[in-house]
């Protein structure tokens, strides 16, 4: 009886483990995304195709990198791609931007334990030792999408996101940020609020 109550233990912990690892493997992307735009009520999303500016050729490796994050994005909200800019629907500019904020020696200490992070919807309070901890330095992203209608040549719909972190970022992050930029669509939503994207780790 002793042996079998305590496999059922062991049992039981190893589930636990086993549930929280899976837990562990997930986390959020919280970003402060604002939209325009007047994108028609019966429209429905269908093929999307990409353009650029003419400044945004010039490094074409990391444009396609935001192309291939903002794809999935626009997927997932109902969009599929066109074969090329002369037959799609709809024409999609993005870009993408990090800023890099560091915390100069001659701000106060006392002020700076109080100040709010970068989502200024979501005060996430940080002690000044945490933030000291972990050093001066903070970015700040921002990505944006652009839907052109390609008859008319109107631009029908705009959202940007942004987000913060103590790193640029990588792909998935990207991703996640696109993803949450266009989360709304086709609502617009102009005042800024907060969108969160889970991603597995």
């Amino acid at each position: 009886m002793m042996k079998k109550t305590r496999f059922a233990l062991y049992g039981l912990l190893v589930a636990a483990v086993v549930g929280l690892s899976g837990c562990a493997g997930m986390y959020t992307v919280r970003s402060e995304v604002s939209s325009y735009g007047a994108w028609p009520a019966e429209r429905k999303p269908a093929s999307f195709a990409f353009e650029r500016l003419p400044s945004q050729g010039k490094d074409d490796a990391r444009q396609a990198q935001l192309e291939t994050a903002a794809t999935a994005a626009l997927l997932k909200a109902g969009f599929g791609p066109a074969t090329d800019t002369k037959t799609a629907d709809v024409l999609v500019m993005v870009g993408a931007r990090v800023s890099l904020q560091e915390r100069g020696p001659w701000e106060d200490p006392f002020w700076w334990q109080y100040r709010t992070s970068f989502w200024r919807h979501s005060p996430l309070h940080r002690p000044y030792a945490y933030n000291n901890a972990l050093g001066n330095r903070r970015y700040e992203r921002e990505v944006a999408l652009v839907l052109r209608d390609r008859k008319s040549g109107e631009a029908i719909y705009e959202t940007r996101a942004n987000s913060d972190g103590l790193s640029v970022g990588d792909d998935a992050l990207l991703g996640a940020m696109f993803e949450a930029a266009i989360k709304d669509f086709p609502r617009t939503i102009p005042e800024p609020h907060e969108v969160a994207v889970s991603l597995q780790r």
